[in-house]
């Protein structure tokens, strides 16, 4: 096991280098000067002599390989640089904002499992019955209908129609329940019918049969058996959706003004805040990183046919 997770570290490096070489060359590679962007946001007119002080301040001056190579090192020390904007550093602004958004993210990874789970096994005890319609239902609803949609959707209803929950803002559980509903529809109806196909190909494996045959309790096998084995692809799948998922929360953070990072982004794309961008991107592929590498050490766990080497013993 610890060598099978230092050689994924080390598997990291190249990726994450890549992740920096992308946030660097997308900001380098615009054809927005970023000094201009500063003067210009701080209202002092870009005269040659102040973008070039300007750009020798935030090191632009430099060949572009000095410049790539002192952004890795100032990642590696969570240094963003200064935002054009608040004049704070961005990782302050980032600490400030990441709790609301992974609050926001979590809650909706649980209402998910708390829904797809039951949903998707019993839809396949009971196939093509009242469970299996109704879950053909909400995964159309889920995978036909935009986030921002939805989240207009149950605002009308719940929130203006029958006035009970709250439309906007951070506080208690209530304001919390519209946007995580919001956010987790789409991954319901993923998981949902992935759950519901790996349940019923599990039912005819021939362990199934010798299990009954053995006059081993139905619910024992589909419990310790059935469900554990089918629930695999799940957890790998939920596992390669968590930084799909932060990045999704930008849009349900703008509908109902959520204060989280994805939100401040938005109003930093506007306000062509380049350090925060920058940022940004260099965050959400840390966070692909590391939920795949923890989805991969999970999977072992529950499956011990998977080898170090990911083959299968016989």
């Amino acid at each position: 096991m610890a060598r099978y997770i230092a050689q994924r570290l080390l598997a990291v490096i190249p990726i994450f280098l890549f992740a920096t070489l992308l946030s660097f060359g997308m900001i380098r590679l615009s054809p927005v000067d970023p000094a201009e962007v500063y003067l210009t946001v701080a209202h002092i007119h870009p005269t040659e002599e102040v973008l070039a002080e300007v750009r020798k301040e935030f090191g632009l001056d430099q060949p572009l390989l000095v410049q790539y190579a002192g952004s890795i090192l100032k990642m590696c020390r969570l240094d963003f640089g200064i935002s054009y904007i608040t004049k704070t550093p961005v990782w302050d602004e980032v600490k400030l904002r990441m709790p609301a958004t992974l609050q926001l993210a979590f809650s909706s990874i649980l209402v998910a499992i708390i829904v797809s789970v039951p949903l998707g096994f019993f839809s396949a005890i009971y196939k093509n019955g009242i469970i299996d319609q109704l879950s053909r239902g909400i995964a159309f609803l889920g995978a036909s209908i935009p986030q921002f949609w939805m989240g207009y959707l149950l605002i009308f209803f719940f929130a203006l129609k029958l006035d009970l929950l709250p439309v906007q803002g951070r506080g208690s559980w209530e304001n919390l329940v519209l946007p995580s509903v919001t956010l987790a529809m789409g991954l319901i109806a993923i998981y949902t019918r992935l759950l519901r196909a790996n349940v019923l190909e599990q039912l005819h494996e021939p362990y199934v049969i010798f299990a009954r045959t053995r006059g081993l309790r139905e619910r024992l096998i589909m419990s310790k058996h059935v469900l554990r084995i089918a629930i695999s692809p799940m957890i790998t799948g939920l596992g390669m959706n968590i930084g799909r998922l932060l990045a999704g929360t930008i849009i349900v953070e703008e509908v109902f003004s959520w204060p989280g990072f994805g939100r401040y982004f938005v109003e930093s794309i506007f306000n062509r805040d380049l350090p925060v961008i920058q940022c940004y991107v260099f965050l959400v592929a840390c966070i692909f990183i590391v939920s795949n590498l923890l989805v991969d050490l999970l999977q072992m766990l529950l499956d011990p046919r998977i080898t170090r080497g990911g083959n299968a013993k016989s």
